[in-house]
């Protein structure tokens, strides 16, 4: 090993983990002592991009991550602010050489990268940045004639064919200086949020027996039963991957492993779950590529299209009012939990765009800030699709019924009967086409706000009158 510096900070943001850490290896294997800190932004702010139930996932994330560190000889230091200052301010006081940190994946925290690399190169010291949240990242991925891919079958292809980082070990010792000074973890309460209560268990060796028991059994039939709504088909590590509380390169060798000592119809069943991995790296690289995607529609023939301002409606649809049993079991879902299962984000996502016609951004900062794993590159990406503005987009024409769609995925109304307690005592097959004669569903129970096909015709017109 050869150590080339006194010390080091390592700067945590969405890594949360020691096993398989690229900057933090790093950053162990040279220098004598690291720092390992996080910076928590400052207190009582609204945030278009977060809210309480990933905010609630953060801090329990970081109370474990700091246990981690403990058991290997260090611990978390916590700071608060901007984050440019808050790192100079620390490389000072420790004589710190160089910060390391993993490269963000979004807009935002490249935009936070440029500004800490300049304020320390200006303080004589560095930022070294490594690759960590993707497999593959920025340019690594292109066409034959070197461009960008904007459709995903093309990427998913030449994305398969490069070679794959492997995954490293768990750190198992890392020396900190004493007297560092350090906040407390933060809390909620430290954004002026209440704690959330519905989500799932926090921190890196809970996100670790989720992927055990994943890839134990229901990987090998997530083909069949990812899109099944009553059924406990998908892996659940979208949050766990988005806070980095598993490395990308783990969770990919682990399955391809799985999938090779399978039968074939196992194997088809990991690789379709490997291929929901390359979706996440796809739509990094859009929204690399693409930044404008987050106030614009990625396809640009569709950046005039109509969009109404109902608040009422988009109350409704919030709160899981809105008659449609599918659509209202998915909002309360993710009222509930800070979870909406995969399937369920489009059915809901192309309801508010394309039965109730509001804009898909609305949808998307919902989403954000309501989601445990609001990932804001695959959130965009999702809407986008859903509404038919976006990057490999369904066509503007391929409109989801929410009744068919329900007799597809839920056909014996578990999911419905689990978050819309209201229709629990109601015989299922009612939940798969449309109330007739004025009659609701269930007493106490919202006659559905649309009529489904009207509004599909409303759709395909505003549609063509823009494409």
């Amino acid at each position: 090993m050869i150590v080339s510096m006194k010390t080091a900070i390592h700067w945590f943001r969405r890594d949360l983990r020691i096993t398989d850490n690229t900057a933090l290896a790093a950053a162990a294997r040279e220098a004598e002592e690291v720092v390992p800190v996080y910076v928590v932004s400052e207190g009582k702010k609204e945030h278009r991009w977060t809210g309480v139930a990933r905010q609630t996932f953060l801090c329990g994330s970081l109370a474990s991550l700091d246990g981690n560190l403990r058991t290997i000889g260090s611990r978390l230091i916590v700071r608060e602010g901007d984050a440019e200052a808050a790192l100079v301010k620390l490389a000072r006081e420790t004589n710190a050489e160089a910060v390391f940190t993993n490269r963000d994946p979004d807009v935002f925290g490249r935009g936070m990268e440029m500004r800490v690399a300049k304020m320390l190169a200006e303080d004589g010291r560095e930022l070294r940045t490594f690759q960590d949240a993707a497999m593959h990242e920025r340019d690594e991925v292109k066409t034959g004639g070197g461009g960008n891919f904007r459709v995903f079958t093309p990427y998913s292809r030449a994305w398969a064919k490069l070679d794959k980082p492997s995954a490293g070990p768990a750190l198992k010792k890392l020396r900190t200086p004493e007297g560092v000074a350090s906040g407390d973890l933060p809390t909620p309460a430290h954004w002026g949020l209440a704690e959330f209560s519905g989500g799932l268990e926090p921190g890196e060796k809970a996100a670790r027996e989720r992927l055990r028991k994943f890839l134990q059994g229901p990987v090998f039939d997530y083909g069949a039963t990812c899109d099944l709504m009553g059924v406990d088909g998908t892996s659940r590590l979208s949050q766990d991957l988005r806070h980095g509380l598993l490395s990308i390169r783990e969770v990919y060798h682990k399955a391809k492993a799985a999938a090779e000592g399978a039968d074939a119809d196992g194997r088809n069943n990991v690789w379709k779950f490997i291929s929901e991995l390359i979706w996440r790296e796809f739509y990094f690289q859009i929204l690399w590529h693409y930044p404008e995607v987050l106030e614009q529609e990625f396809n640009a023939k569709y950046r005039g299209m109509e969009w109404d301002q109902e608040e009422k409606k988009y109350r409704a649809w919030c709160e899981g009012r809105t008659g449609f049993p599918m659509v209202d079991a998915a909002m309360r879902q993710l009222n509930a939990t800070g979870y909406m299962h995969n399937r369920a984000r489009m059915i809901t996502a192309m309801f508010l765009t394309k039965d109730l016609h509001l804009d898909w951004r609305l949808g998307e900062r919902y989403f954000m800030q309501t989601l445990i794993d609001g990932e804001i590159a695959s959130n965009n990406g999702g809407w986008q699709w859903s509404a038919g503005t976006g990057a490999d987009a369904a066509p503007y024409f391929r409109i989801q019924n929410p009744w068919s769609q329900t007799k597809r995925f839920d056909p014996e109304g578990k999911y419905i009967q689990r978050w819309v307690p209201e229709l629990s005592g109601v015989a299922a097959k009612k939940f798969l086409e449309a109330p007739v004669n004025g009659e609701p569903i269930a007493a106490g129970y919202p006659l559905p706000m649309v009529d489904h096909g009207t509004e599909r015709d409303e759709t395909l017109r505003r549609f063509k009158a823009v494409g």
